[in-house]
Order: structure tokens, then C-alpha cells, then sequence
């Protein structure tokens, strides 16, 4: 098989499949472990780098979300829910969104992968970042919403924003991205396009047509509504001339693709009838533009048709052709409704309620409203902030005899052949004889722990702090020495 030209980074990590969010609740993200599991089937995993995403710190979700709801998450369980009453009603904790085992460490790890794939696309370490587990694109500043507790999304575009004057976001999750839309929509250095079912009560009741954003942003808020049973064909007569369009007088820097997997035909909770095929033809779409690309999954309740669109729109994003029958993998049996096979078939008797005549009206005001827009907006420049990364360290209070897991081994390492060359110095502590081969990625690592000795002797947290972030964007902007 031919290679893609693309540098593709992959994050995923085992243990978002092993949450649970309770008996009955649609979202399942179990999905995530079928979905990585049939693609090792395929053996995709052998054609890009793959990385497990680190938990992210509750500072750096605070870049978005309110602290007090951050710290929020991160202290409320099943067993002191109780304790924690009017708060749950304050932050929208309720059957949508249930308190599980498990929770804040789940929001640390899918947002790990967000934020750690556009600090890769920022320093030109890949061309497309893939997290599935990511997307969660409802999630408020100070509240959960729709199944999302944590907006990765948002987050992500602030870590883009550092480096790119202007940043993309698509949504083709049948959901309305409200949340991403709220965070953004009075700038304009982010405009957001959204295609999504609206009306009927349909959640979350956002994204008509005439909500183009305010003040500054006016515009750059762009929203498709459209009707139950839409096709293959109908969604790219739209897709396609509004996405140009938008590339032509925008000009993004970067593009985020949220491609939320319930926009398929026999979803759960969906009702448009996209196959496979429709739904991936916008990432080959969006490839044709060679912008730094980050694609994350989204909503999606029908297990099995999850993994099988993921994985293939990772071969879509390789650049493979993939065989119509299920590889054999510890999910086989789980694709027995589609008889083993990778295309499922859209409905036959599902009536298509968009209209020719509804989809050229909605183009012909999109593309309308996108001409009024100023053209490319500028940035002023400024000083560029630091990347969204502290590296872990021991504190020297671990028990010796606790067994220490892959995922805490990995967080005990920062990745970065040019700090492990011979000679190479952090800040004055000599760190070659420190390097060691990462046994997961094959990559030379230095262990954070070369810089505790200076650490210690620093009384002062914030300048612990500091120096913290200085080792890690020198790091990323693979300087030889900190000084």
C-alpha cells in the first residue's frame, strides 16, 4: 500500500475505554476501545506515530473553564456526591451528565490528546493529529452540557491560536457545536462552521441560520441547519462550496474537525442518513487544502458503527484502501450486526427532508453572509505565550512497592531527541547519561527527573512554575540549552 505524504500523530489511551457513565446512558466510550482495535486489525497503527496522550493539569483546564468548576470535577465522586448537592445543580451535573468512577481523570486524558496534538501541528511535528476520544464539543465554561464535561475542543484551538493568526473549526456531529460556538463567537481570529439537524427540539436547540455571532465575531459564526434523512449527496452540495469559500476568505492557519460519529445513518440517537462514505468524504475534502489538520470523534451511540466510521476515516486520512471484511480483533463478534462488514448500509426507507430547494436557499445565505465578512482578518503580534505543558515529576514520596503503570511511566518521560543528544544541558544539570529509550514508542526520552536537583533548590513555587514551562517549551521549540 502506498504511504500517505501526510504526517499523521495518533492518540489514544486504553483506559477512556474503560469508563463507564452508568446503566442506560448512550454514551459509550467503550466505542473507542472497538474503534483502536479494528484499526490495529487493519494495521493502520504500522503507518503513523502513535502516542499516548498525558492527563492534563487542572491549571491548563482552567485556560478555558472556570476554576471553580475545574476544581469541581476533579474533587466530586460517586461516594461524596451527596455532600456536593446545590453544586451539582450549579454545574449541570445531572442524568445527561452523571458523576462515574473516573470522571476527572477521563476529562484529563481526552483533552490530553487535544491540546498534545496541536502543540505537535504548531512546531511542524506532524501534519494531521487524529484523537478520537476527544470532540466533546458541548461543554460550557462553568458547566457541563450533553454528555461533555470538559471542552478539549476549545482548548485546543486556544493552544492553536498561539501560533496561527486565524483557526478553522468544522463540526459535522449532527449535534449543533454550541459550546465551541459560545467560546468564540465574538472574535474574529476563529470562525466556526456547523452542520447539524435543528428544529423539531432537537438538542441542544442552538444554530440557526441567523446566529452569525456578535461584535467583532459578526459572521464568523456560520451554521447549517439542516432536516432529518439527509444523504450522501445532499450534505456535500453543501459542504463542499460553503467549506471552499470559507477557506478562500478566511484563510485559517489550521483547521480542527470535530466529525462526530452520529450523523450516520442508523445511529441511536441520529436521524440523518449519511454512509461511510459521506461522512468521510470531508476529511478528504478539508486534505486537499494542506493545512495542519486536527480531527477528534464526537457524539456517535451505535458502538459498532462508530469504530467501523473511525477507523475508516483514519484509513482515509493514511491514505489506505481497506478491505470490506472485518480483520479478526478482540472486538470481532461486536460486528455481527453488519455481518462482519466494514460499510454499512444507509436506510431505504428514510424520506429525505432536505429539499433541493431548502439546500440551495441555505447555501445561497451562507455563502451571502461569508462575503460580508472582512477578508482574512490580521493579528496584531505579541509575545508568544508558552506551550500547554508542564512534565510530571516524582515528588520522592512514591511507595516502592506499588507497582508503577505504562500510562505513570509515560508521564515520566518528556519526548525530544534533541535534549537526549550527548552533552545536551537543562538549565546546567548535565542530562545525557539521563536518556533512555521509551520501551511504548521506540523514541529517545529524557527523564523530568533531571531537573529536580535545581529544583530543589528553588524555595519559590512560581519560580518552580516557571522554570517548569521554560523546560517544556524549549523543549517542543527543540532548543540545545536553557539558559
Amino acid at each position: 500500500m502506498p504511504v500517505s505524504k501526510e504526517r499523521v500523530s495518533y492518540y489514544y489511551d486504553p483506559e477512556v475505554g474503560s469508563v463507564y457513565y452508568g446503566p442506560n446512558h448512550p454514551m459509550k466510550p467503550h466505542r473507542l476501545c472497538m474503534t483502536h482495535h479494528l484499526i490495529l486489525g487493519y494495521k493502520l497503527h504500522e503507518k503513523m506515530e502513535v502516542y499516548r496522550p498525558r492527563r492534563v493539569y487542572s491549571a491548563e483546564l482552567s485556560n478555558f473553564h472556570s476554576e471553580d468548576y475545574v476544581e469541581f470535577l476533579s474533587r466530586i465522586t460517586p461516594e461524596n456526591q451527596q455532600t456536593f448537592a446545590s453544586d451539582l445543580s450549579q454545574f449541570n451535573l445531572a442524568e445527561d451528565c452523571p458523576i462515574f468512577d473516573g470522571l476527572f481523570k477521563f476529562c484529563q486524558i481526552y483533552t490530553g490528546g487535544s491540546i498534545d496534538g496541536a502543540v505537535r501541528l504548531n512546531h511542524n511535528q506532524c501534519d494531521i493529529a487524529i484523537n478520537w476520544a476527544g470532540g466533546l464539543h458541548h461543554a460550557k465554561k462553568c458547566e457541563a452540557s450533553g454528555f461533555c464535561y470538559i471542552n478539549d475542543l476549545v482548548l485546543a484551538i486556544l493552544e492553536l491560536l498561539k501560533y496561527h493568526p486565524r483557526v478553522l473549526y468544522i463540526d459535522i456531529d449532527i449535534h449543533h457545536g454550541d459550546g465551541v460556538e459560545e467560546a468564540f463567537y465574538t472574535t474574529d481570529r476563529v470562525m466556526t462552521v456547523s452542520f447539524h439537524k435543528f428544529g423539531d427540539y432537537f438538542f441542544p436547540g442552538t444554530g440557526d441560520l441567523t446566529d452569525l455571532g456578535s461584535g467583532r465575531g459578526k459572521y464568523y459564526s456560520v451554521n447549517v441547519p439542516l432536516k432529518d434523512g439527509l444523504d450522501d449527496s445532499s450534505f456535500q452540495r453543501i459542504f463542499k462550496p460553503v467549506m471552499n469559500k470559507v477557506m478562500e476568505v478566511f484563510q485559517p492557519g489550521a483547521v480542527v474537525l470535530q466529525c462526530g460519529a452520529d450523523s450516520l445513518a442508523h445511529d441511536r440517537l441520529g436521524c440523518f442518513n449519511l454512509s461511510l462514505d459521506g461522512h468521510a468524504e470531508c476529511i478528504r475534502h478539508m486534505k486537499k487544502f494542506k493545512v495542519p489538520l486536527l480531527v477528534t470523534g464526537g457524539g456517535g451511540y451505535t458502538k459498532s458503527n462508530v469504530a467501523r466510521c473511525w477507523t475508516y476515516e483514519t484509513a482515509v486520512i493514511l491514505e489506505q484502501k481497506l478491505k470490506d471484511d472485518i480483520p479478526l480483533n478482540d472486538y470481532y463478534e461486536y460486528f455481527a450486526d453488519g455481518n462482519y462488514k466494514l460499510k454499512m448500509q444507509p436506510h431505504t426507507v428514510l424520506d429525505n427532508a432536505n429539499t433541493k430547494q431548502h439546500l440551495n436557499s441555505l447555501k445561497a445565505t451562507v455563502l451571502e453572509n461569508l462575503r460580508a465578512m472582512e477578508h482574512a482578518p490580521s493579528v496584531q503580534m505579541h509575545e508568544l505565550p508558552p506551550d500547554s505543558y508542564l512534565p510530571d515529576y516524582f515528588d520522592g514520596d512514591e511507595d516502592p512497592d506499588v507497582r508503577i503503570s505504562q500510562s505513570d511511566r509515560d508521564r515520566m518521560v518528556t519526548r525530544g531527541a534533541a535534549l537526549a543528544s550527548e552533552g545536551t544541558k537543562v538549565l546546567g544539570v548535565p542530562v545525557g547519561g539521563d536518556a533512555f529509550v521509551s520501551e511504548e514508542c521506540g523514541k529517545m526520552a529524557v527523564s523530568a527527573t533531571s531537573v529536580l536537583p535545581l529544583l530543589e533548590e528553588l524555595n519559590d513555587p512560581q519560580a518552580q512554575l516557571l522554570l517548569l514551562r521554560l523546560c517544556a517549551q524549549r523543549k517542543f521549540l527543540g532548543r540545545q540549552d536553557i539558559t
